[in-house]
């Protein structure tokens, strides 16, 4: 281990900013930048963190273009870089993606990729598989929000019937962002009911087993759902931010109605509804939901 690199291993330790897998990948990220700037010719073994400056951030740049490294991956470095920059007190180390020349994602894409559980049998998975796909389905959640679901957290002292929501703990989601997700339906009582019935009966906290890490549960889970075709789960999120946006706007998704061009007043329901599925599926920015519901085009 080289200088710098254990000197953002400490600050890493200090600051434990978001969910386990993203402290993890951003020392992963920030470890391999101390290695590539190492290739290009620094002397990371002598210089400290705030030796750090804009020719240190272009040689990565450089290497990572060359690598054909893709936008988005490019954009995780650089945000890892500037919690980093953020940490040591210079804001200014790395300049804006614009200013780097870093092309904006496109996230509309017009094509559904929704995906409904009832096309699949799940019947001959492990109970605590079903429940999770299931939450993935009635709830919008990642499968490791569905995996680390513990009922008894998410209900916040409520009971099914009287809870109007469920709660995510930031040590579960993507990012480490808390989020509340609404009970509208009778079937997601149903489900939560059922979920609380299984962990009660088996003494287990969440819909990892007992005896397992998150990782190893994370493995039964992919092996089993590959074993029935679903393969990847996401397709169960993008359905439900589907169905979801019918019951904020009264409208069908353009990924399911094709384009057209708004009224002002469904402009302002569309824009309402998107906002609110941003919060409930744990995003940042609106134009994400595109990702989801398509576009009206312009």
């Amino acid at each position: 281990m080289n200088k710098l690199e254990y000197q953002i291993l400490q600050i890493c330790k200090r600051n434990r900013d978001g969910s386990q897998a993203t402290q993890s990948n951003r020392r992963r990220i920030l470890a391999m930048c101390t290695k590539q700037l190492a290739d290009a010719g620094f002397k990371v073994n002598k210089i400290n963190i705030s030796d750090l400056k804009g020719r240190h951030i272009d040689a990565l740049l450089n290497r990572w273009r060359s690598d054909g490294i893709s936008t988005g991956a490019i954009k995780n470095r650089l945000s890892a870089l500037r919690w980093l920059a953020e940490k040591v007190g210079d804001e200014g180390l790395v300049k804006s993606n614009d200013v780097l020349g870093i092309e904006k994602r496109q996230y509309i894409k017009n094509e559904d990729k929704g995906v409904t559980l009832s096309d699949f049998d799940i019947s001959q998975l492990d109970k605590n598989t079903q429940l999770s796909l299931r939450l993935q389905a009635a709830f919008g959640l990642r499968r490791s929000e569905a995996l680390k679901f513990q009922i008894s957290y998410a209900l916040g002292g409520y009971n099914i019937q009287n809870a109007e929501k469920i709660r995510l703990k930031a040590s579960w989601t993507k990012g480490g962002r808390y989020r509340e997700v609404p009970i509208a339906t009778d079937s997601q009582r149903q489900l939560l009911a059922e979920v609380a019935s299984f962990c009660q009966a088996n003494d287990w906290q969440s819909l990892i087993a007992p005896n397992l890490a998150y990782k190893e549960q994370l493995k039964c889970f992919e092996a089993q759902t590959s074993s029935i075709g679903l393969g990847n789960t996401h397709g169960l999120r993008h359905r439900y931010a589907q169905e979801r946006y019918r019951r904020l706007s009264g409208m069908e998704p353009p990924v399911i109605a094709g384009q057209r061009r708004l009224t002002a007043s469904e402009r302002e329901i569309d824009h309402k509804a998107r906002m609110c599925l941003t919060e409930e599926l744990g995003h940042g920015r609106k134009q994400i939901t595109s990702q989801y519901l398509g576009s009206w085009g312009r």
